[in-house]
This record gives structure tokens, sequence and C-alpha cells, in this order.
């Protein structure tokens, strides 16, 4: 029987995984609590004390907790330490979905930054949208800054795919550049 899983890119140790090229540093991060709200995001913003409004694409998060904007009533919050709050549906009319597992979150810095949005996406970094959810790369992924560096959160299965991506990306800014 054939192998199949030779057809796909291996994964690489995530921790220790780091793209260095002139101008542009790309790494994982791990250890984020990443949970999706949906539903009134106001009841939401109540119980929990996070911000409900949410970045959207380019926006700037800051701090240990914050919220990206994916739809009107859909954030999804990430958090350097575990939400106090139980996962499923709150009669206060919103759902709690626990998704550290399901999404692998990458940072990348630098002066070439704008050269590897380019490279991503069409839109214009410019010109924060109100949903941080948006195509990047071929791929559906949600995109912001944090302090000074952009954040990609983007399904796990994925995240080989756009790592080998990222990796071209750089090899192309990095022969670009000049000497």
């Amino acid at each position: 029987m054939r192998d199949l899983a030779e057809k796909w890119s291996v994964a690489p140790d995530w921790p220790s995984a780091t793209i260095n090229a002139p101008g542009l540093v790309v790494r994982a991060v791990p250890g984020l609590d990443q949970i999706l709200i949906s539903g009134d995001l106001d009841a939401w913003m109540r119980l929990s004390g996070v911000d409900g409004t949410g970045v959207g694409a380019f926006g700037a998060a800051q701090g240990d907790r914050y919220a990206a904007r994916l739809a009107r009533d859909r954030l999804l919050v990430v958090s350097n330490t575990p939400l106090a709050i139980a996962s499923g549906w709150h009669a206060e009319g919103f759902a709690v979905t626990v998704i550290s597992a399901g999404l692998q979150v990458f940072e990348a810095e630098g002066p070439a930054l704008d050269a590897f949005i380019a490279r991503g996406t069409t839109l214009d970094p410019a010109q924060p949208s109100a949903s941080a959810a948006l195509s990047f790369a071929g791929i559906s992924a949600i995109v912001y800054r944090h302090d000074d560096k952009l954040r990609i959160h983007v399904d796990r299965g994925l995240a080989a795919y756009l790592w080998t991506w990222m990796e071209t990306a750089a090899a192309n800014i990095a022969a670009e550049s000049p000497s």
C-alpha cells in the first residue's frame, strides 16, 4: 500500500522553529490560551471583563489578554493564562469553545514585515478592517498586530503548509533585499 504521508511536509519542532531573513523573523508562539466566543458579545464582556470589541485585520492588540473580531457575533479571545470560564452554552446568550489545540499561532516582525504582508494578502495593512479573519497565503487565517509584531492564527492542520509558504516568502524577500 502506498504511503500517502510522504506527500505532506513534516511539521517543524514548533517551540524552536524560527525563520530568519534580512529584516524578517518568524516564529511559532506556543502556550497561548485561545477560546472562541459566539453569540451575545456584550453579555460575554460583562461576565468576563474582556473587551468585547476585538481588533480587526491588522488592528493592534495589546496586553496579556485580548480579543480578535471574527464576525459580528464571534471573537477569538487570546490569553497568556487560561480564562476562568466554563466551555459550552451560557444562559446569558453566548457559547465558549476552547480552541487552543486547534489553532497554531505564528509571529512575524522586522523592517521587511510590509513586504511579507504584501505577499500574503491583497489587503492594505494601513487600513485595518472590522474582522481579523482573512485569506492569508491562500488559506483562512486570523491576522492582527500584537505590540510591534504580526500574529497569524491558522488551523493546526495547515500550519506546516503556512510554514513552508513563509520560508519561501522570506527567501524571496532576502533575494530582493539590497546587499
